[in-house]
């Protein structure tokens, strides 16, 4: 019997779970969970007889390898820093590996050894990175097959809370790991604009942005996202002028965040020694305005109550008021939002082609996010299992072959892309 192990149980893995059962059940497969909450984990696979959950710390190298040993491919949902030790075993017992998250220096150095093991490391293999990717080349490589040169790309994706569950004035909730949006951007950014790299630190990033009209949310901002110079020949597009990788926001949004940032409310370094919310946010009085006052006292920036005894810097207390006052209810929507914008000439003519993804939750516990973020994975991990994904080595989705049967099986799962051209 072909056995999936997966790594995590958290926010991203409930729709990726619900996923696998329907895959192990139909295969005469095993699913086996492991987390460190084994509630947590038997909460999401309920009273499937295909599936099973394990407690573990994954830093327990013994048991994490002897689960390891038993699985034909693993799944790691943990936090980045994490992976490597999961991949530290599964290249020791021979196995595949694929996770939701950027390849770090640390995966990069196994290179060689995963090359030499035949096996396949799949890395990026989520929402952003993952289906933006995919989704993205398919359109690119479609344009050059009929004679199109590109010369701008640009590429949008956003969480956000659907418009009929959308209530505060940030129009924004919590969909996914709340240390990520308290630290979204800190590395600043870089991309090519006109020709010219332009670099923009942390400080100004919530200023640097655009904008595109979506029919059922109106105007949403973008502001640019890590480093998209690194994806210029990835995507073999070193022939555009404009090629920018960004996350989508609402405009309120971005000029209440920038505030936060130049006060130096993510810092996630500096011990905090203020006793009350107020005391601590001192330093964003001269960044109030009429307009993102609203948004501050919604989060509790300048309550008098006491600072929790858990919180230790900026970003653990930015990161507890937005779980506390950003929470979405349990009948809550979340919505994924993508659009890839490119403009190219073909046979004299320019045109300006968009390819634009909406996807909503169910619940606040079925997100779109974690529908995204793991039938991608899902997917690649059935394919592997039946034989039909033969690449080997450390790869993200850039190869026809692996993005061309995921996103044709995305499509059955109601996840396709709208393209229009002008």
């Amino acid at each position: 019997m072909k056995q999936i192990l997966l790594f995590g149980a958290g926010k991203s893995a409930t729709s990726l779970i619900r996923y696998l059962i329907e895959v192990c059940a139909s295969h005469s497969w095993q699913l086996v969970v492991a987390e460190s909450n084994l509630a947590l984990a038997q909460s999401k696979i309920g009273s499937a007889p295909q599936a099973r959950a394990v407690q573990l710390s994954v830093e327990d190298e013994g048991e994490r390898l002897r689960l390891v040993q038993g699985a034909d491919v693993v799944i790691s949902l943990l936090p980045p820093a994490l992976h490597y030790l999961v991949a530290q075993s599964c290249l020791n017992a021979q196995k595949h590996l694929l996770t939701a998250s950027y390849v770090d220096d640390a995966i990069r150095a196994l290179e060689p050894a995963i090359r030499d093991s035949g096996l396949l490391f799949l890395c990026e293999m989520g929402l952003d990175p993952g289906i933006d990717h995919m989704s993205a080349l398919e359109l690119i490589a479609d344009i050059k097959s009929q004679g199109g040169r590109i010369h701008s790309f640009l590429s949008h994706t956003g969480g956000l809370i659907a418009p009929e569950s959308d209530n505060n004035p940030w129009h924004y909730k919590i969909s996914w790991n709340p240390r990520n949006v308290v630290l979204a951007g800190s590395a600043g950014a870089r991309y090519k604009e006109k020709g010219q790299t332009v670099t923009v630190p942390y400080a100004e990033l919530f200023a640097r942005t655009g904008r595109i009209e979506l029919g059922e949310t109106g105007p949403l901002a973008w502001y640019p996202n890590r480093d998209s110079l690194a994806y210029i020949p990835i995507y073999r597009l070193e022939e555009a002028e404009t090629f920018i990788r960004t996350t989508l926001r609402y405009p309120i949004f971005c000029q209440a965040w920038r505030a936060i940032v130049r006060a130096g409310l993510t810092d996630d370094k500096t011990p905090v020694k203020a006793a009350t919310f107020a005391e601590w946010s001192k330093r964003l009085q001269p960044f109030v305005d009429a307009q993102n006052r609203p948004l501050f006292d919604f989060l509790g920036l300048f309550d008098s109550s006491p600072i929790p005894d858990t919180a230790h810097s900026s970003a653990d207390i930015l990161q507890h008021l937005l779980e506390t006052r950003l929470v979405m209810s349990p009948q809550d929507k979340d919505m994924i939002v993508m659009q890839h914008e490119l403009e190219f000439e073909r046979e004299g003519k320019l045109y300006t082609e968009t390819s634009t993804l909406v996807v909503k939750g169910e619940d606040s516990l079925h997100t779109a996010m974690a529908r995204t973020v793991g039938l991608p994975l899902g997917i690649a991990a059935k394919l592997l299992l039946e034989d039909k994904l033969s690449i080997r080595g450390l790869h993200i989705p850039i190869l026809p072959a692996i993005y061309e049967p995921v996103l044709s099986e995305l499509q059955q799962q109601g996840i396709r892309f709208e393209r229009s051209l002008r």
